[in-house]
């Protein structure tokens, strides 16, 4: 049975992949952009099965509104792709209060939004699969990544808390952490030139170098696999909570996580003396 999308972020990216994936094989979308004539052409080759909506997810108001509509449209929504947002370049030295309020109101509330909104539908269906666009940003940090990576890891909380409370109404929910992919011009996107740039100070250009070359040197996955895949995770009858989009990171994570858990080994004397005995302190 055909599925009936609703996709944010859609004009450009994976979220562009996402939109003529699910289309192609026969799926109904609603997806939202800011400017919804970047799709006017997939209007035009998908005619009634797609329903192009013009969305700030930032507007808590639009963003009610749209699931309203996308749901008196097509009546039902089985899959809601939290898609839209961007990534803020700075140190956290260089960050004014408005870059990163700005970051969080788009990449986290805007995702809230979508959440509340299309929550009441899908508890009345009793199905529905929520999934939310994260980052391997949202699994450790780097630098020049603070804001950015503080919108990803507290969507990470956000959706895990989600899964649980919503998991006795039938509603799955997917974290999904990308990896670098080339969703600009063909190449790797170039996190120090995206258009989201703190003032740069000059005591951090070493450390911006490295970070260059490094990210450099990550692998660029295909979005259009990236949608392949995301139709396979939504086509599963038991999908995982978290699943990693790309293999660039993986050793890393996989370094990072058993760093965390021996330094928390190795300082669990100082843990067990932080808790404390009250009982005995009060007998």
């Amino acid at each position: 049975m055909s599925k009936v999308w609703f996709i944010t972020g859609s004009s450009r990216g994976l979220g562009r992949n996402f939109v003529e994936a699910a289309l192609s094989r026969g799926d109904k979308v609603v997806a939202t952009a800011r400017n919804a004539a970047s799709l006017d052409d997939l209007a035009t080759a998908y005619g009634d099965a797609l329903l192009p909506l013009e969305m700030d997810v930032t507007d808590k108001a639009a963003v009610f509104d749209s699931v309203k509509r996308a749901k008196e449209h097509f009546g039902r929504l089985d899959v809601i792709v939290n898609n839209a947002g961007y990534a803020q370049v700075g140190v956290i030295e260089e960050l004014t209060e408005q870059q990163l309020r700005d970051q969080l109101e788009t990449n986290l509330f805007g995702a809230l939004w979508v959440i509340q909104a299309a929550l009441p539908y899908l508890r009345e269906q009793g199905a529905g699969h929520i999934i939310q666009l994260s980052s391997a940003a949202g699994l450790i940090a780097m630098p020049l990544s603070g804001a950015y990576s503080a919108s990803k890891w507290a969507l990470e909380a956000l959706n895990e808390s989600l899964a649980q409370e919503v998991a006795d109404f039938g509603i799955k929910v997917t974290v999904i952490e990308p990896g670098g992919f080339a969703t600009r011009s063909g190449k790797n996107p170039d996190p120090l030139n995206n258009g989201h740039l703190a003032e740069p100070n000059p005591i951090y250009d070493a450390l911006r170098r490295r970070i260059a070359t490094f990210a450099g040197k990550q692998p660029a996955g295909d979005p259009a696999a990236a949608a392949q895949a995301l139709l396979k995770l939504v086509d599963s009858d038991n999908p995982p909570l978290r699943v990693l989009f790309g293999q660039g990171f993986y050793p890393m994570l996989q370094q990072v996580y058993a760093d965390r858990l021996k330094t928390w080994a190795d300082w669990q004397d100082l843990s067990a003396e932080a808790h404390g005995n009250l009982d005995q302190e009060n007998r």
